[in-house]
């Protein structure tokens, strides 16, 4: 491509809508451009990314023996009542109605549609087993679109789907994606990690997620520091010394006037905040319940919401305190409160405490000496708590580290969560119906360009890896005055298409210390530099856009050296 006959249009200023790195460098290198909020125009440098992401992810999963399919954007909500997940999905789930007042969705995923194609063609085992993928637009209506296309309320996925005989099969097909994804991030050019995930609304007994790293990442990765062990923080498992509360004490309600964190309490009363423990009441589908957890941490709402089986969670007004309990916020504690027909749980981080302080029941009133056993009763221990930095891991007993991360991926093992609800079967080898052992894998293809910039940048621009960079070269003609260098330039652009490089020669008649910038903030992998002066000696500079210094070169050698290069950094051999 020629840079005078490209639609490329950089900016100097960054854009004040913009929050991250990556959506700062898309807005300015010209990769995308925002139609509202949450929605963006790919531009033909961001669509040209965007399809090499495409064709990587297309080979693999073609390597591994899935097939493409094309599902609809709009799904009946028939479908989605006969999961279950109609109500379940919420309110990010993006709904419509046709003029015969019949409702339907703008598919955030398509478990509901695979599962009915496959219940309506495949009838054997023999037909066993299935994987099919698509490549398709995907509607989620966040609360808050941010982060560019990191995060917006429409998008580019590859979602893919397993059908199984049985749990076997359907465990060896996960293993297959989980195996592929790794190769396809690997392609790509990320640092990343595999952790343990929840499910969330998708469901289903396991799964894992594929983190980029990046400080920037709006998921936090908690890992041991010895063994493989990883997880969001959202499904982590960790141990925490059990060193909270001293020897049992005499139970005494306290005057706490003008108290409100766990950190003032402690300081008042002379005791560490981890010798206190928090009473917090949820709500649970309408109902309260009562959570208590060591005061210097904090409650896992994902973990809670999927021991209660909750379809909603929500903190308790201070109304519904009030009203339930008589307390005032900050200052229920466990003494009595089952007796008002609440059901409390305990953390962990709570079970070994021989004395604590707690609520008072009462504004302004703590109890100390609080004893497990003798003071309340639980309905269970439960593990609730929010592990971090400095933890114990559940594998090895080693510590826990925390990383950020941004989620590219997730792989999930379904079972018949779909097919059971769905009456999606098939017949065995003794002509006996059973359900299909599905799983589900997902890969946010637009959300894997933000990502990698994200990782890779500095303070000029953009610096794409080889495999998904728009282009993999850039020409810059220095003088486009100097016949014999523009000769030579051309020359070198045509041949190296021929190639099978992607090259853009940028052939503008502007100052070079202009072409330079707008090279470095598009972020082409390698530049090639024909400037009058080194020319007239033979010499043709040469610079990787990730290194700081630059090599000159015979130009009879350059042609070599840049498919060299290209081939090196996308690992070809």
């Amino acid at each position: 491509m020629q840079w005078t006959k490209a639609f490329i249009n950089t900016i100097r200023e960054t854009p004040k809508e913009a929050e991250t790195i990556s959506h700062k460098l898309m807005l300015r290198a010209g990769l995308i451009l925002k139609v509202g909020a949450g929605v963006y125009d790919l531009l033909p440098l961001g669509w040209k990314s965007t399809m090499k992401v495409i064709n990587i992810i297309r080979e693999e999963m073609n390597n591994a023996g899935a097939q493409e399919v094309l599902m609809p954007v709009l799904s009946p909500a028939e479908l989605w009542q006969e999961s279950g997940r109609w109500d379940v999905y919420g309110k990010e789930m993006m709904r419509v109605k046709d003029r015969h007042d019949k409702e339907w969705a703008l598919g955030p995923t398509h478990e509901e549609v695979i599962t009915d194609i496959v219940r309506r063609q495949v009838s054997s085992y023999k037909q066993l087993p299935v994987n099919l993928y698509q490549m398709q637009v995907k509607f989620r209506d966040e609360i808050r679109p941010r982060f560019g296309i990191i995060r917006g309320r429409e998008f580019m996925m590859k979602d893919a789907y397993s059908f199984d005989r049985d749990e076997a099969g359907a465990l060896k097909s996960y293993d297959l994606m989980f195996n592929t994804y790794k190769r396809i991030f690997n392609r790509i050019g990320f640092n990343f990690r595999a952790v343990d995930a929840d499910t969330g609304p998708i469901g289903g007994s396991a799964s894992a997620e594929f983190m980029v790293l990046a400080e920037t990442g709006e998921d936090t990765i908690v890992y041991c520091t010895k063994c493989d062990y990883a997880a969001n923080v959202e499904k982590a498992e960790g141990l925490i010394q059990p060193i909270g509360g001293g020897a049992e004490e005499e139970l005494k309600k306290v005057h706490t006037p003008n108290i409100r964190t766990v950190e003032e309490l402690a300081a008042f009363l002379g005791k560490k905040p981890e010798n206190t423990a928090k009473t917090i009441l949820y709500m649970s589908d309408n109902k309260m319940v009562a959570v208590m957890m060591r005061g210097d941490r904090e409650i896992n709402e994902i973990k809670l919401r999927n021991f209660l089986r909750s379809k909603e969670l929500r903190l308790a007004t201070p109304e519904e305190i009030k009203e339930k309990t008589g307390a005032a916020v900050g200052f229920a504690g466990p003494i009595g409160i089952k007796e008002k027909g609440i059901k409390l749980f305990i953390d962990k981080s709570v079970e070994s405490m021989k004395s604590a302080v707690t609520g008072g029941n009462e504004e302004d009133y703590h109890f100390t000496g609080v004893s497990r056993g003798r003071d309340f009763k639980e309905d269970k221990v439960i593990d609730v708590i929010k592990v971090k930095k400095g933890d114990t891991c559940v594998k090895c007993g080693s510590e826990i580290g925390e990383l950020r991360g941004i989620e590219a991926g997730q792989v999930f093992y379904l079972g018949t969560k779909y097919s059971k609800s769905m009456k999606a079967t098939y017949l065995d080898e003794d002509g006996k119906s059973k359900e299909f052992v599905m799983g589900c894998y997902g890969i946010g293809i637009t959300r894997i360009v933000a990502a990698s910039i994200e990782q890779n940048n500095d303070e000029n621009g953009i610096i794409w890896p080889f495999a998904i960079a728009p282009y993999e070269v850039v020409i810059t003609v220095v003088n486009m005055k100097y016949e014999e260098g523009l000769h030579y330039s051309f020359d070198l652009y045509e041949k190296l298409k021929g190639a099978g490089i992607d090259v853009i020669i940028d052939d503008r008649d502007m100052s070079p210390g202009a072409k330079f910038k707008d090279a470095d903030l598009i972020g082409f992998p390698l530049r090639v530099t024909v400037g009058e002066k080194n020319f007239k000696d033979g010499k043709v500079e040469i610079k990787l856009r990730k290194d700081k210094n630059f090599e000159l070169l015979d130009k009879s050698s350059v042609f070599d050296k840049v498919i060299q290069l290209v081939k090196t950094g996308k690992n070809i051999k």
